[in-house]
């Protein structure tokens, strides 16, 4: 998964207020804030306050994440997580990853003549927009006559007119948010119009599915989550693949220095690492040496959770971060 979405915890100097709650009544909520809130001695007033308001405020598990007197970022958590509260240099964001599990930023289409019911799921909650059709007439017809081949020709050419618009539409998310797979259903002319006004960089992360139209969607939810399950499948076995050919990275050590020299494309890990590796201030200064810090320039290295800045460097450097049962170490992708 990429992790564009928690830059803004490194964007503030810690340290961090880390607290995860379950899905709790209300009557329950005070009681459980409590004890979690039993963990963050350390932690100053100011921090203290926005985080119980913002604690009591949701029955839904969460994770939130608080510094210097303000909540940085709050998500709501569709998996149960276990309680806990934590005060430390950086954000403890890997149990929320992994709760999160991996959100493919992604757009659902299902294409007709008329247009495109179009819902983009990446950069916030799901977004839907209806892309209508602009020109007429849309049906062909028998009325025969010298007429009836130009006719025919004008409903296709709206046809077309009216893929071209919602291919548009794609392209500019694609660009902005970096969307990794369109997943098309519909009619088959108007699919085979879109597919061919597509840029090629949305062009390649196109995948057909077979069920669902924009007046009855029948089991276009179930095909779209396969597709994803699929893609996801196919992403992870390549980059083992690649890892694996490249004789990657392994080990905290290793994969710390390739963080630091800005060559890792993907950070593969097993789950969760309490392990202690030293950190600096900048978002990829990190070893398990803290005198190699000090020659990169680190005054004072402090010590930190291994998987806390492992997410840190990984965000900080623009790679991916996948978890899998594939690997018993930490390990990188390169990305040369």
């Amino acid at each position: 998964m990429r992790l564009d979405f928690i830059r803004p915890l490194y964007e503030r100097r810690g340290p961090y207020a880390s607290v995860y709650l379950g899905a709790i009544t209300r009557p329950e909520r005070e009681t459980h804030w409590h004890s979690v809130r039993d963990q963050l001695d350390h932690a100053d007033p100011g921090t203290m306050d926005v985080l119980e308001t913002e604690a009591l405020k949701s029955a839904t598990g969460r994770a939130i994440f608080a510094t210097h007197g303000e909540v940085v970022l709050a998500e709501s958590l569709d998996t149960q997580p276990y309680e806990l509260g934590m005060w430390a240099p950086l954000p403890h964001v890997t149990p929320m990853l992994r709760y999160r599990g991996e959100n493919v930023p992604h757009i659902r289409v299902i294409m007709d003549h008329a247009g495109a019911e179009v819902t983009v799921f990446g950069g916030g909650s799901p977004r839907k927009a209806t892309i209508e059709a602009q020109d007429w007439p849309l049906q062909k017809t028998a009325q025969g006559g010298w007429s009836q081949t130009r006719y025919e020709r004008g409903v296709e050419d709206s046809w077309e007119k009216n893929a071209e618009a919602v291919a548009h539409v794609i392209d500019e998310q694609v660009r902005r948010l970096g969307i990794e797979l369109i997943i098309i259903a519909g009619e088959p002319k108007s699919r085979s119009y879109l597919l061919h006004h597509l840029g090629t960089q949305a062009a390649d992360r196109v995948m057909m599915v077979e069920h669902g139209s924009r007046s009855n969607h029948g089991q276009f939810a179930e095909d779209a989550e396969k597709a994803l399950d699929d893609w996801l499948g196919r992403k992870h076995a390549e980059l083992l693949d690649r890892h694996a050919e490249s004789a990657g990275p392994v080990g905290l050590s290793q994969v710390a220095q390739a963080l630091r020299d800005g060559r890792v494309h993907a950070v593969l890990t097993p789950g969760e690492l309490p392990q202690e590796i030293w950190i600096g201030e900048g978002g990829a200064q990190l070893s398990t040496d803290p005198a190699e810090l000090r020659r990169w320039g680190v005054d004072e290295p402090v010590k930190e959770r291994a998987d806390s800045a492992l997410a840190r460097a990984t965000a900080m450097t623009d790679a991916e971060l996948w978890f899998t049962d594939q690997v018993s170490d930490v390990a990188a992708v390169l990305r040369y």
